[in-house]
């Protein structure tokens, strides 16, 4: 690279990161109406975006992500209802984890794939949210699609510790060991505590670990009990839960996915050198 490539570089790789955070807004807007209407069983496509209170539909102006709320000071333009907080949070984090994305993997069938998978994460973990529900119309698709795609993760360039000398029936192996394995710890914390585990959560286990293969559904229900015991107890410190108050958990295992997948290897690395240097201590 010569000394005047790299201004031209640097002005390519920040329109393509600017590029990815649109595309990651535009798809978090998306998120917004599975999460308003999968739950209610609801049409995704018909009728256009409208407003929850006053039903009217939403000018095309109006619908630019985070842009949009930002101009309407976070109220409909026609009855100035408030709009929720989670629209433009959705759209944000959505956009957010896009432009990482790319940062990690740049642009190609990787790319796409990680993508389509935190989205997916993101919609269920709103849905669990807001109705405490993780719904099948999203974790039996997916893990379907995912089983289809289990040979082909080397192929897309997502990282994977692949111990056999066949690449793809390895991935195959590793996928469909880790879905039986999420699926099957989930199903018997289930059986020990009914109360503490819903039946969603346990498919989405099996779901998760179809997605982010062996060490990743590790180290993601890892990732999920940290900060769901986290929070319970900041929860329960400020008053905001009691101790028999369901929490969804839905929300937490999205998170312990998402870091799998955008930094698993990285993760283990750092928690190892951690665990090392307090050992050593």
């Amino acid at each position: 690279m010569t000394g005047t490539d790299a201004p031209y570089d640097s002005v390519i790789r920040a329109a393509s990161i600017v590029l990815a955070f649109v595309m990651g807004a535009f798809a978090g807007s998306f998120l917004n109406v599975v999460a308003d209407r999968l739950p209610a069983g609801g049409s995704l496509v018909s009728p256009r975006s409208y407003c929850m209170a006053c039903l009217r539909r939403i000018p095309v102006r109006d619908l630019a992500p985070i842009l949009g709320y930002a101009w309407l000071r976070g109220r409909c333009r026609r009855c100035a209802v408030r709009i929720p907080v989670r629209v433009v949070a959705v759209e944000a984090v959505s956009a957010a984890l896009f432009a990482l994305a790319y940062l990690k993997l740049g642009y190609g069938l990787a790319f796409g794939v990680f993508c389509a998978c935190a989205a997916l994460l993101l919609a269920i973990a709103v849905i669990d949210l807001e109705h405490r529900i993780i719904p099948n119309r999203l974790v039996v698709p997916a893990s379907f699609v995912l089983v289809l795609l289990a040979p082909l993760w080397p192929d897309l360039g997502i990282d994977r510790e692949f111990v056999f000398e066949h690449a793809r029936l390895a991935s195959f192996v590793n996928s469909l060991v880790a879905g039986v394995g999420g699926l099957s710890f989930f199903w018997v914390v289930k059986l020990i505590y009914p109360q503490g585990m819903g039946a969603g959560d346990v498919k989405m286990a099996g779901t998760l670990g179809l997605m982010v293969g062996y060490p990743g559904i590790v180290l993601s229900i890892w990732a999920a009990a940290v900060l769901g015991g986290a929070v319970a107890l900041v929860l329960l410190t400020l008053g905001g839960r009691g101790r028999k108050d369901a929490i969804p958990f839905g929300p937490f295992l999205s998170f312990g996915g998402i870091a799998a997948l955008l930094g698993g290897a990285e993760i283990v690395d750092i928690y190892l050198a951690f665990v090392e240097r307090i050992v050593g201590i």
